[in-house]
């Protein structure tokens, strides 16, 4: 946790210092907030707006008891509060864990992975994902995400708004914007 810790944090130096080379003070000030700001919004909403984008629909125990039944008892194996259960229209076989915490986590499956898993592999399958949450690696990849993504914008836009005529202010712009999504795989390998 501590090295995920401190790769987050130079994740978040370096698009403030994206931001310090597009304008100064003040771009490394507005970096800072945005960066804050982004931060906030994936630790408190990139559960729903994955699940949103997924088509997930959040499913009773009446009308999914064996899901329910099925995600509640691995989850007390995993010493986890039974998360959210959400289903995915879909035929395609996927499953996903997503939430900040464990005890604010869901887990989406799709009909097509339902229809087709036994129950003792669907069990598996929801462990697993329960095992994402008890790792914590869904906020994680989701902080990851954010940063790596607002760096690899902040270098494109700047390409063509830099404030600065230096050589090096450029250059350091496209490093950063080869850097980010490296770093972010490194976070989320860790």
């Amino acid at each position: 946790m501590f090295k995920t810790t401190v790769l987050l944090a130079a994740l978040m130096a370096l698009f403030i210092g994206v931001g310090f080379l597009l304008g100064g003070i003040p771009g490394l000030v507005i970096a800072f907030v945005i960066g804050l700001g982004m931060n906030f919004f994936a630790y408190w909403s990139s559960d729903k707006v994955a699940l949103r984008m997924a088509g997930a629909k959040e499913v009773t125990p009446e009308q999914q008891p064996h899901l329910h039944r099925t995600v509640a008892e691995v989850a007390a194996q995993a010493g986890l509060p039974k998360p959210k259960v959400y289903v995915i229209e879909n035929d395609a076989p996927n499953a996903f864990a997503t939430g900040r915490n464990p005890a604010h986590a869901a887990v989406a499956v799709t009909t097509g992975i339902m229809r087709i898993l036994t129950e003792r592999e669907l069990r598996a399958v929801i462990g697993h994902e329960l095992g994402h949450v008890k790792n914590r690696d869904i906020l994680i990849s989701s902080m990851v995400a954010t940063i790596a993504g607002a760096i690899s914008m902040l270098a494109f836009i700047s390409i063509f708004f830099r404030n600065s005529r230096s050589p090096y202010a450029f250059l350091a712009i496209i490093v950063a914007w080869v850097i980010a999504p490296i770093a972010a795989g490194i976070i989320q390998a860790s």
